[in-house]
């Protein structure tokens, strides 16, 4: 299926079984999970955006693979799409690259803490955060977000208190949040930046999300909120999520602060991750070049479905959708079925036939809740939602 600029449609079913997709592979899915609703991992089912894929192609077509550089589009591209998409004007010095988001995490964590320090974050929230903290043996401190009338906040007072430890060091902010959906405002930002300057904690900002927001909302980068923040600031991007590029891209850190980008600099070398990979390259390069009209009419898609998904769900008892902001994750509240954690986890999986992300992988405030997908095609979704209310109802 075409659209009239020969592109295929969004509503086109690709079998993600034909290489070895991580959301419909086994080991996400089980051995009896073949026929369940893959909507777990935070990928889109869509083809990227065509200029990617014509990019792609023409650098396989050229057929020699030798080392070779940062081309040099890229970074003006990504500094183009910042400041066009973002307001946001990014120093090209101030630019790292970097294998992926949560390598940037975990090297900053290990920076710029000791073993035993203390590390915020606001759960629920994506659980790769945990991971990296527990291996790094930094602890966590949790600063859990408010739900408050089926719409989350932070807890300005609590991380006061928190950021105050002399033994509390940093932050992890996830920025728009995975997985309630939120995309703080600017003065949300603001306040949790001078709640952490106060107190000496480092902001580590996890941004991967921030193309993808929802009309009347906006994404503001964290360290464009002036020299005061950006200097108190990691900021981590790729274009993985936007452009469904996860495979084949890599990621980029801004850090404005002199001493610090050094410091990741020297442990970039020290690592050895500070290497390129042609695809990767010519991927992004294409993806900030021309990829905003694909990137609009995703975001016009993933809005009808998240429509489908809050007109559907407000006629099922004990469901109840945590409206977002963006992302394409959707945080739905169980509670009212009266399931334990792993009842809940059953329930959806042998009886509605969906396999999403269960909600105590984000933190126990996540327990009774579970995360969707919903950048996949209308029919797909269509169905999914129909087994949830069968499922409801035969209950």
């Amino acid at each position: 299926m075409l659209k009239p600029d020969n592109t295929p449609s969004l509503d086109q079913d690709i079998n993600r079984r034909e290489v070895p997709a991580l959301k419909t592979h086994l080991m996400v899915l089980g051995q009896d999970g073949e026929a369940l609703f893959p909507a777990g991992v935070a990928d889109m089912d869509f083809k990227a955006p065509q200029p990617v894929l014509d990019a792609l192609q023409k650098r396989l077509d050229h057929g020699v693979f030798g080392y070779e550089t940062v081309p040099d589009g890229l970074m003006p591209a990504l500094i183009n799409w910042l400041h066009i998409r973002h307001n946001w004007t990014v120093n090209k010095s101030h630019i790292l690259r970097a294998p992926n988001v949560l390598n940037i995490l975990a090297i900053a964590a290990s920076l710029f803490t000791d073993e035993g320090d203390g590390v915020i974050v606001q759960p629920p929230v994506f659980f790769d955060f945990y991971d990296i903290l527990h291996e790094n043996n930094r602890r966590m401190i949790s600063n859990p977000l408010i739900l408050n009338d089926g719409r989350y906040t932070m807890d300005f007072d609590g991380l006061e208190t928190l950021a105050s430890d002399v033994r509390t060091k940093m932050i992890f902010l996830c920025n728009p949040h995975n997985p309630v959906g939120r995309v703080w405002t600017k003065s949300e930002l603001q306040k949790l930046g001078d709640i952490c300057a106060r107190h000496g904690v480092l902001v580590v900002s996890d941004e991967i999300h921030g193309d993808i927001t929802f009309s009347g909302h906006k994404y503001t980068p964290f360290s464009s909120l002036g020299a005061a923040y950006s200097n108190n600031a990691i900021t981590c991007l790729s274009p993985a999520k936007s452009f469904n590029i996860a495979a084949c891209c890599s990621a980029f850190t801004v850090i404005s602060n002199d001493a610090r980008r050094t410091a990741f600099q020297v442990e970039n070398s020290r690592l050895t991750v500070n290497k390129n990979n042609a695809f990767a390259s010519v991927a992004m390069e294409a993806a900030y070049s021309a990829g905003a009209p694909w990137l609009n009419d995703v975001l016009i898609y993933l809005e009808e479905n998240l429509l489908s998904v809050r007109n559907c769900v407000k006629d099922i008892p004990g469901v109840e959708l945590i409206d977002p902001d963006g992302t394409f994750l959707l945080w739905l509240d169980f509670r009212g079925l009266g399931l334990a954690p792993d009842d809940l986890t059953a329930f959806l999986r042998t009886k509605a036939g969906w396999a999403v992300t269960r909600g105590q992988a984000f933190g126990r405030e996540g327990e009774g809740f579970a995360r969707l997908n919903i950048a996949c095609t209308k029919a797909k979704l269509a169905k999914a939602l129909a087994q949830l209310e069968k499922a409801v109802e035969n209950r």
